[in-house]
């Protein structure tokens, strides 16, 4: 009687320990579940504004997309000219249509900014708010005395969403994501980045 006793004890004990480690489990799961709807809405990629490339004037003048006598005009000689291929960007701006990249496509660089140049063409991929550069957005003039607070006013939710991020040779730096179009069809976004309260930057990502 006193092993049937035991034994019935013993298999009491498995049976709560069994079900204590289901019960954790089950707790951990749900707890994680909250984490993740919490993130969901305290940044959702829809809700952060679109700053579109026809609504963007680069010292006023040129879109995103201009030829070499357009940029020369309004920005003057490069300071240097770097064969991308020798960069090994994840993506071009003027990637062929079948994936393959003209291996004389060049960056050009100038006063920090850096632009793409395919043939005649050029493109504005780094766009930096330095000696005097500026860009005219949807009639707001944009340049480096234009503060977090300014933007604000423009793109509210990505600056409530405002990130910082080490960026090499910069140190740390704080930014924020733009879409590039309405219909969240490009994998791309836009990011500007600040500088001690201050538009510094921005930039054209696409993912590799």
């Amino acid at each position: 009687m006193n092993i049937q006793k035991l034994l019935l004890l013993l298999l009491m004990l498995i049976a709560c320990k069994n079900q204590t480690s289901n019960t954790t489990y089950s707790q951990k799961e749900t707890s994680n579940s909250k984490i993740e709807t919490i993130d969901t809405i305290e940044y959702d990629f829809k809700k952060i504004e679109v700053m579109l490339e026809q609504d963007i004037l680069f010292n006023g003048k040129l879109t995103r997309f201009f030829d070499l006598k357009e940029f020369e005009n309004v920005f003057g000689k490069a300071d240097s000219l770097v064969l991308m291929s020798k960069e090994e960007p994840c993506s071009y701006i003027f990637e062929n249509s079948d994936g393959s990249k003209d291996e004389n496509d060049k960056y050009i660089y100038k006063k920090g900014s850096r632009f793409e140049n395919s043939k005649n063409q050029v493109a504005v991929d780094k766009f930096r708010f330095t000696d005097g550069n500026f860009i005219m957005y949807k009639g707001t003039k944009l340049s480096a005395d234009t503060t977090i607070e300014d933007l604000k006013k423009l793109f509210p939710y990505a600056i409530q969403n405002m990130n910082k991020i080490d960026v090499y040779n910069e140190g740390e730096l704080d930014y924020i994501n733009l879409r590039e179009d309405a219909e969240n069809i490009s994998d791309g976004h836009i990011n500007i980045f600040f500088k001690n309260g201050k538009l510094y930057y921005m930039h054209w990502w696409f993912p590799c």
